[in-house]
């Protein structure tokens, strides 16, 4: 249990735009705040802890929190230096944890001796992951002052306008903790008192699988609302190889090594992220250990899946790729409509675009639902995207996503913690591949998930490419008198190519709108979000075309052509769709994440190589240490082919007659 009065004995850390304030703090002066102003926005977790630290799972991770972190052209943390410096409270600004839901990232503040961070406001899975490790969380900036006094500071600051679960979770220091009592029936686990109530589609979902009574295995209440705290059954529990090490770590230290855990045939693990890593690690990464720190991770998920007769989809024999992407595979083997999906990553929302309530968990939460086959949930309010008319042809959801990534409203924080619902007409045209990539994104939107109700398309999807004849019930929608936090109304008639500038998802802009010569030197078509069969589709359309007129890519482009999944990569080569590439001077590789986690062919080796790319974020260091700009795959393929940022019509009506 956390002490009813707390004293933070450290310093404080401001995470400051400028270099030199950050600095000033590392050499050992406190700051005050006005001297650190403006504290840093929208940190990601690929700043607090890059890709290649979380090959680390262990309290090594204290030596590393914030070694990506960007302060206006300076990274100024190095190893160490956090832990060194004795600081326990760390302050920063807004959306503070977007991005991956890596709970290597708050593990690693922890592990550093910070005990408290600060922020304007919170992404939602940072926020939980912290609560889960024991590591406290505010919004309240008038703590900094008190803390530097020497007060204590009650409990009940940290607890305050949480749910009643997570308050708890916030006392007992840990989710750990609280389920080890809660199993023990030491916190029953109160259940609304409110009546039927009209719901949105997300809110009917989790009050199909509230768990009502664990001693009973009673699932299932009349209604929830939002804000409200419940545990909620999981159809499908899944992890991947940077967490399920981790996670096995964690669970053993707090139950023991002969656990045994929920339904097993209900959890998978995934080797998807860094089956590609060795093509792109340098020299002095691998002399340093961290590729054998890298394939620890692999031998440690494969033990613990053998032991416990977990499904892993693994490396390819051939050692070519994987299987395929997790959120891929989700939504091509398993996700039907109506279900739970949890993972431990911030894309799951990807099988949200067949109806299904998928969202992303940390490493504590999936080392949980492991033993108790629940997660907890506060019940998410709903952001009712309508998308009104019908997108030009060309355009893609990729373009759609990154308009309503460059929106304030969205910008600003205002979605996060949403479910995001797409509703009207234009989603109603699009594929299921198409609506993934605006569930996928959800995650860059800053959303608890992404959510599109099942329809036709998602019967066709999951006949044709499952041989699955499913029926859709009448309660999978949305009740007409629904509450919706938000609506934001798109006409996507109005849209034209989208692309976003280096940094942040959120930095769009329309092609139409970049007058400046833009020259790439690597365009990376793939990843869960840019590899599926209707990206590979239309980026071939583009290729096809420059195939036929006898042009190549330029010599000093590397194009790369990765697909998310094995059965994408086999339909593509029937297709005649790789040969294609091929055909223009594009690389073709086996099906894994590589780019876009900084981990295979594709990533950037300096800071001045440009990258045109179809994954979903740009944040820095995510591809390697270049400028990434996101766009559309049919964008991406253009553009290798001209040498520079290029819209696929204005390419193919700059060289020949549009076939």
């Amino acid at each position: 249990m956390q002490p009813e009065d707390l004293r933070f004995q450290g310093r404080i850390l401001f995470l400051s735009e400028n270099p030199e304030a950050v600095a000033r703090q590392l050499q050992g002066e406190d700051i005050s705040i006005e001297d650190a102003l403006p504290l840093r926005d929208q940190i990601s977790t690929d700043e607090i802890t890059p890709a290649w630290i979380c090959y680390y799972y262990d309290e090594k991770l204290g030596d590393y929190p914030y070694l990506g972190l960007k302060c206006g052209e300076a990274f100024p943390l190095k190893e160490g230096l956090v832990k060194a410096g004795g600081f326990a409270v760390s302050v920063a600004g807004h959306r503070r944890g977007k991005g991956s839901s890596r709970e290597a990232s708050p593990y690693a503040e922890l592990c550093a001796g910070i005990r408290l961070v600060i922020a304007a406001s919170f992404e939602r899975i940072y926020q939980q992951n912290c609560q889960n490790l024991g590591l406290l969380t505010s919004t309240d900036f008038g703590l900094i002052e008190r803390i530097r006094r020497g007060e204590s500071i009650p409990l009940s600051e940290f607890t305050r306008g949480l749910d009643p679960i997570t308050a708890e979770i916030v006392r007992r220091g840990g989710l750990f903790a609280f389920n080890q009592t809660r199993l023990e029936g030491g916190i029953p686990v109160l259940m609304p008192r409110h009546g039927p109530r009209a719901m949105t589609l997300a809110e009917k979902i989790i009050a199909r699988h509230v768990v009502a009574d664990a001693s009973k295995n009673s699932v299932g209440i009349e209604s929830v609302r939002p804000g409200e705290g419940l545990f909620v059954q999981a159809d499908w529990r899944f992890s991947h190889e940077y967490v399920t090490p981790m996670a096995a770590s964690f669970l053993g230290s707090a139950m023991g090594d002969e656990v045994a855990l929920r339904d097993p045939s209900h959890i998978l693990a995934f080797r998807d992220h860094l089956t590609f890593l060795h093509h792109s690690m340098d020299e002095a990464r691998k002399q340093s250990g961290l590729l054998d720190a890298a394939r620890k991770l692999k031998t440690v998920q494969e033990e613990f899946c053998a032991k416990h007769g977990i499904r892993l989809h693994g490396e390819l024999s051939d050692g070519s790729g994987s299987e395929g992407i997790c959120h891929s595979l989700m939504a091509e083997i398993y996700a039907e409509p109506g279900q739970v999906v949890v993972g431990t990553d911030s894309h799951t929302p990807h099988a949200g675009a067949l109806g299904c309530l998928a969202f992303g968990v940390g490493t504590t939460d999936i080392a949980n639902a492991w033993i108790t086959g629940d997660v907890r949930v506060t019940v998410p309010s709903t952001l009712r995207v309508l998308l009104k008319g019908r997108l030009k042809p060309g355009l893609a959801a990729k373009d759609l996503v990154l308009h309503l990534l460059a929106q304030p409203f969205i910008r600003q924080g205002q979605a996060i913690g949403h479910v995001v619902e797409y509703q009207g007409e234009a989603i109603r045209r699009m594929n299921t591949d198409e609506r993934a990539t605006l569930t996928n994104m959800a995650a860059e939107i800053g959303g608890f998930t992404g959510l599109v109700a099942p329809d036709e398309e998602t019967i066709r999807f999951l006949r044709e490419r499952r041989g699955v004849d499913f029926r859709l019930e009448d309660w999978m929608r949305g009740d007409a008198d629904a509450e919706y936090a938000h609506t934001l109304e798109v006409d996507c008639g109005l849209l034209g190519p989208m692309v976003a500038r280096p940094g942040d998802p959120g930095n769009g802009v329309a092609l139409a709108d970049i007058h400046e010569d833009v020259e790439i030197n690597i365009a990376y078509l793939g990843s869960c979000t840019g590899g599926k069969r209707e990206d590979i589709r239309a980026a071939f359309e583009v290729v096809d075309a420059a195939r036929k007129a006898g042009h190549r890519v330029p010599a000093a482009v590397r194009f790369f052509v990765q697909c998310g999944s094995e059965d994408v990569r086999r339909y593509a080569a029937e297709q005649g769709w790789l040969a294609a590439f091929e055909a223009v001077g594009a690389e073709v590789l086996g099906s894994s994440c590589g780019a876009c986690i900084n981990a295979g062919p594709g990533v950037s080796a300096s800071k001045d190589q440009v990258t045109i790319s179809a994954i979903n974020r740009n944040f820095p260091g995510r591809s390697g240490p270049g400028q990434v700009w996101l766009a559309s795959p049919a964008t991406v393929a253009a553009s290798a082919l001209a040498g520079k940022l290029c819209g696929a019509e204005a390419w193919m009506d700059s060289r020949w007659v549009t076939p």
